[in-house]
């Protein structure tokens, strides 16, 4: 994929998160089966990086089940960091900024930018979760160097916990799949597996998105120096809406 067209793609979702950031927030009142799994098996004492923190449900369920090491929860949208500060974290620009009693940190940042984990020292985290984000990052290439930072940040042996949407094992959401040329691109200026999908709550939207397999998440893992140690599906009625994947780092 040029980058010209990794550019429109990300714009396309930078202005749809900015545009429906609210009503995207009230579809994300409770956290999903998936996330509620993953929730258990995360120590008290886990220093977390949370990529995608969208309006904070994570951390507030992290609080309230008496989590007490660092949370740092990144997103790009102001909207949605505003959202989450409203449980009481800190906003800050760069991880050695905080204070020594406050583990509940909140950044700005994109990940599409080149610099995004240079707000983090080596080895900073024990787990980092991106739940429903890699999807969103158009081109093997972009969603590859991303990983290798996220290799970076990771402890020996620290985790990367993801989820990826399905959307494609429901009709009704199939149904939402729209042609490029909406957005003025050909099917051949995209990527094997990529998709346009519409949004129809308090108006019209569009959005990129990418579907993963398991096979093509466990090249990703490979050449990115991670190992692959649990998948699973959950999440929408029939329970198969997200893949989720436990990553360790080798």
């Amino acid at each position: 994929m040029n980058e010209n067209t990794v550019k429109r793609l990300l714009d396309l979702n930078r202005q749809f998160y900015q545009t429906f950031a609210l009503q995207f927030s009230q579809t994300r009142g409770r956290l999903q089966p998936g996330v509620m799994e993953i929730l258990k098996r995360i120590p008290a004492s886990a220093r977390i990086l949370d990529l995608g923190c969208g309006n904070g449900e994570f951390w507030r369920a992290l609080r309230r089940q008496g989590h007490k090491g660092l949370y740092v929860g990144l997103d790009f949208s102001e909207k949605m960091i505003s959202e989450a500060s409203q449980g009481g974290a800190l906003r800050v620009k760069k991880l050695d900024a905080r204070p020594a009693d406050r583990n509940w940190l909140l950044m700005q940042a994109d990940l599409s930018n080149q610099d995004w984990d240079q707000r983090f020292p080596e080895a900073a985290f024990d787990i980092i979760v991106a739940f429903a984000v890699l999807h969103h990052l158009p081109s093997q290439d972009l969603r590859r160097r991303i990983l290798e930072k996220i290799h970076y940040l990771l402890l020996s042996a620290g985790q990367f916990i993801h989820s990826e949407w399905q959307f494609l094992n429901s009709p009704r959401l199939r149904a939402r799949i729209q042609p490029w040329h909406a957005v003025n691109l050909s099917a051949t200026d995209v990527e094997t597996g990529d998709y346009l999908l519409d949004w129809r709550r308090g108006g019209l939207g569009l959005r990129y998105v990418h579907h993963f397999d398991e096979q093509e998440l466990a090249c990703l893992a490979q050449e990115t120096g991670f190992e692959v140690l649990e998948t699973f599906y959950s999440d929408g009625q029939p329970g198969d809406l997200a893949l989720y994947q436990l990553w360790q780092a080798n």
